[in-house]
């Protein structure tokens, strides 16, 4: 019988105490090493000796996810097949001809959850930029020259930042690479940042009042090209000015409608403390029909084709939609559209402290001793301010009834 649950999990990572294992009944347990790291392990008897299998790590694997690989394993289990030395035979196999395909696989799966705040961003970049270019070679055969062209053509597609990123995850992979015998020396270690995406200077791009107006009129008149889900993750992302990771990685387990509270566990928040952020009506409207639309899911944005990487929607599927979106503005990335949520709480004059515990930013200096009483209520007035004006401009007005065009400003 099934025991565990999201809440008690999320209580005990807060905790931070070691587990060795807590049962959720035929085998599936929970643990939690003195680093943090959460993994479930299936733990079986085959031929008289006891077993253990890691099926992976949470978040990445939720309960529900777990349950049903734990019950796979099960079936094979039955059948005599020893799952974890299947496992380990296969490790080996990779490391003596195995693809760069699997010599990320083996990486991933061996990097600390504590150097990779959002695994999932990591993964991204791998299915998105390095796996098509490298996946299918052997990582021996992986030449400098090929390093360098396909940072090229990042940079060649206006993504520098991405560009870095590539390197310095080659770097790390072929490093450890190089430690399990399946490279003798890293194609990346000689390549500089300049051959990347060199300095990154920091992105101003916000999106002003009459710039959002013409969004929303190009995402109505999309129609089914631009799903509802995508819709919702806009006006859900500009009213609540959350990181897009937060709210696409979030789960059912974190909201109380009934409350009007989003709950952000500190193993998500880039500050690595929890936060709580007020729901207005309108938000809580969304997420209702999110949640029927995620029909069962853990998750409020779910993964919608299969992926062995993510349990929820991937993170590029948005910014994919709104790239492919016809809308005539300067270019502009989801995560523009969190500095454009902080450029329209200026014009609504909210306060800077206010808006900044909105946005999750830790106040300078004493402002954060001294804020205490009414802070909740302060944020909650401004993000319905925000949530009023965001219908306002979906119906082309502005909070005083004409779209005036604000110049972009720069979020703290």
């Amino acid at each position: 019988m099934s025991t565990l649950s999201d809440v008690q999990i999320k209580a005990w990572i807060k905790a931070g105490i070691p587990i060795n294992g807590k049962s959720d009944g035929d085998g599936l347990t929970f643990t939690l090493s003195k680093a943090g790291v959460a993994s479930w392990v299936l733990r079986y008897r085959i031929a008289g000796k006891q077993r253990e299998l890691t099926l992976g790590r949470y978040p990445d694997i939720g309960v529900k996810a777990a349950r049903e690989m734990a019950a796979a394993k099960r079936v094979e289990v039955q059948q005599v097949i020893d799952v974890a030395a299947v496992k380990q035979q296969k490790k080996a196999e990779i490391k003596q001809s195995g693809t760069v395909n699997e010599l990320a696989e083996l990486w991933l799966d061996h990097v600390p959850r504590r150097k990779h705040k959002h695994p999932e961003v990591t993964e991204r970049v791998f299915t998105r930029d390095i796996l098509p270019a490298l996946g299918k070679k052997i990582p021996k055969e992986v030449t400098s020259a090929d390093v360098t062209r396909l940072l090229a053509k990042i940079n060649a597609s206006g993504r520098p930042t991405i560009a870095n990123d590539v390197l310095r995850h080659l770097r790390a992979m072929f490093d450890y690479g190089e430690a399990l015998g399946m490279v003798e020396r890293s194609p990346a270690d000689k390549i500089k940042a300049d051959h990347a995406g060199g300095k990154e200077e920091a992105r101003t791009r916000a999106l002003s009042q009459a710039e959002l107006t013409k969004l929303f009129k190009a995402m109505r008149e999309a129609g089914p090209k631009f799903t509802r889900d995508n819709t919702l993750a806009v006006w859900l992302l500009l009213t609540l000015a959350c990181r897009k990771m937060e709210l696409f990685g979030a789960t059912w387990a974190e909201f109380d409608l009934d409350a009007g509270l989003w709950r952000i566990p500190a193993s998500r928040t880039k500050t690595n403390e929890s936060r709580e952020l007020p729901l207005p009506a309108q938000a809580i409207n969304w997420l209702q029909e999110l949640h029927t639309r995620a029909c069962g899911s853990d998750y409020v944005f779910p993964a919608r084709r299969a992926s062995k990487r993510f349990p929820h929607v991937s993170p590029d599927t948005t910014w994919r939609a709104l790239h492919e979106l016809p809308h005539g503005l300067e270019p502009f990335t989801v995560h523009d559209l969190r500095r454009t949520a902080r450029s329209l709480m200026s014009d609504l004059s909210i306060p800077f402290d206010v808006a900044e515990k909105v946005l999750g930013h830790k106040l300078p200096g004493t402002a954060a001793i001294y804020d205490r009483g009414g802070a909740a209520e302060q944020q909650r007035k401004a993000i319905e301010k925000l949530a009023e004006l965001i219908a306002a401009l979906d119906r082309g007005e502005s909070a005083g009834g004409k779209v005036v065009q604000i110049r972009a400003k720069v979020a703290a």
